[in-house]
């Protein structure tokens, strides 16, 4: 069975799609929370997730959007979050914001006689837990608890597949916010035991030109346009 895992796509439409494209056929499509936030196009994200995506989880910033509660972004991107939250949340219709606001932190499912964990950040603390590929002895502390053959995540933007013996961490990375020095948007396949990180160009003039008439600060623009453009922040 052939599994698209998608996360972070934080309103880019354009990257979604290009992911979408880039995957081809798939079996079952499984999002790890983060769609809005950020980019223009919120309500297209929300809706093609609840349209595509079999199973999600909550991400800080979906949290943030549904609750007006702090996402906790770091320092360099919290007035980014800040200011494209006041434009997302009055586009989203209820039917949106109770989407986003009925995700699970967790969820388990079995696909292809393999169990999968889904969790944003962390088992440990689902919203908001930052732990880097490089923080392994951490990880392993974090996965030691949950029966599950892969653990699947989100949030830090940096796509990863960490072998910890008996167990996998797969991050996909970010689909429309990449943040690890690769502006194109990022994915993941699990076809087996095996899972594949993709990588695919999009149209980020596209991007740029919603971001543009959106109607943020133009320091905010100019910082997320720089994002989209070199894939990190300065």
């Amino acid at each position: 069975m052939r599994v698209l895992v998608v996360s972070d796509i934080h309103g880019n439409t354009e990257a979604l799609r290009a992911v979408a494209t880039a995957a081809g056929p798939v079996d079952r499509i499984v999002c790890l929370g983060d769609t809005v936030d950020y980019g223009p196009r919120p309500v297209e994200t929300v809706r093609w997730i609840m349209q595509y995506a079999e199973s999600s989880v909550r991400g800080n910033h979906d949290n943030a959007v549904a609750f007006d509660a702090p996402c906790r972004s770091a320092p360099a991107f919290r007035r980014l979050s800040e200011e494209s939250r006041k434009l997302t949340v009055p586009m989203l219709g209820e039917g949106e914001r109770a989407f986003l606001a009925g995700l699970p932190e967790t969820a388990e499912i079995e696909v292809g006689g393999l169990r999968l964990a889904l969790v944003h950040a962390a088992p440990s603390d689902p919203l908001f837990r930052y732990l880097r590929p490089s923080d392994v002895e951490a990880w392993r502390r974090e996965v030691e608890p949950i029966d599950a053959d892969l653990i699947l995540v989100g949030h830090t933007h940096l796509p990863m597949v960490l072998d910890l013996g008996n167990k996998l961490v797969v991050n996909p990375g970010s689909v429309g916010l990449p943040r690890d020095g690769d502006p194109r948007a990022a994915y993941a396949i699990l076809d087996g035991r095996t899972p594949r990180l993709g990588r695919v160009a999009y149209d980020v003039d596209a991007t740029v030109r919603d971001l543009k008439a959106w109607g943020l600060p133009d320091d905010v623009q100019q910082g997320l346009e720089g994002v989209y453009r070199t894939g990190s922040l300065g």
